[in-house]
């Protein structure tokens, strides 16, 4: 910052070759920047990307004592790292910089020369009024946990976990049903091969409850998710078996003491005009 606290601006308008100048009238544009409330210097350069571009940009930053930048060029998307790289080398934080994009969303798509020069000169106004409120930011370095956690166990979420479990990290893969599988389990044959979903699906169904890096999570459902990227908790809620999955094998015993009883309930079957009332009797099945 200079010595009253006030945002001293550098602005420099790439020509792109003719991509922007071909369309925006430049040197008007870079005129107008030159008056802008806070700007030290404006400059047009043919590459601004190239090196000699982002040599003009270091040697303004020194010579006129820039503490911001604003670059009007493509697509952020594109050189946003490079201006941010040549703005710290330069001796300025590297968030110090604001792109304006006036080749995607001016030369590229606007028809009249007098309309693309008046937008790009708003874009530019606006980009200068913002890096003005820019803050100094720092990058830093924070643990990540490498463990994935999978929603749904379906053939894709199977699929997933195993490949994440091969590559050594620790998978939750989390199913709301009493089984994985998924619709693919139902299936007879699968397209356009039309083999056995079965012999498809059963191999990776037995692979997953055996792998040691997966830990399957079925009767359970994700409530909530927080934390950021690299850093997530997840609160899963597990659903009451009543059976205890370590002792169980399958045998299906258990059923004969545990009866399950449907009550009963009316439906309505149409007949032509006539409306027939139907109670289904009780039943009881184990």
């Amino acid at each position: 910052m200079s010595q009253n606290g006030q945002p001293r601006i550098g602005v420099f308008v790439c020509d792109c070759g003719t991509n922007i100048a071909g369309k925006v009238d430049v040197a008007d544009v870079v005129a107008f920047a030159a008056k802008l409330d806070d700007v030290a210097v404006a400059k047009e350069y043919k590459f601004m990307c190239s090196d000699p571009g982002q040599e003009l940009i270091k040697r303004c930053i020194k010579d006129y004592g820039l503490n911001r930048v604003v670059v009007a060029s493509c697509s952020p998307l594109m050189h946003e790292p490079t201006f941010r790289g040549a703005t710290a080398e330069g001796g300025l934080n590297p968030f110090y910089l604001q792109m304006s994009n006036i080749r995607e969303q001016v030369s590229w798509v606007t028809l009249k020369p007098a309309d693309a020069t008046k937008k790009a000169k708003a874009l530019i106004s606006a980009a200068v009024r913002r890096v003005a409120l820019h803050d100094p930011l720092t990058k830093k370095e924070v643990p990540v946990r490498p463990e994935v956690l999978i929603v749904g166990g379906g053939i894709a979420g199977i699929h997933a976990a195993l490949t994440y479990a091969k590559s050594g990290k620790k998978v939750y893969l989390v199913e709301q049903q009493p089984s994985i599988g998924g619709h693919m389990s139902q299936l007879d044959k699968t397209f356009p091969t039309l083999d056995c979903s079965a012999c498809i699906l059963t191999p990776k169904m037995s692979e997953v409850g055996k792998h040691p890096n997966i830990e399957l999570l079925t009767w359970s459902e994700v409530e909530e998710i927080s934390g950021y990227i690299g850093n997530f908790k997840a609160k899963i809620r597990k659903k009451a078996r009543y059976v205890d999955i370590d002792k169980c094998n399958g045998c299906g015993a258990c059923w004969e003491n545990c009866p399950t009883t449907v009550t009963p309930s009316e439906r309505i079957i149409r007949k032509g005009k006539m409306i027939i009332k139907r109670v289904d009797k009780e039943t009881s099945f184990a």
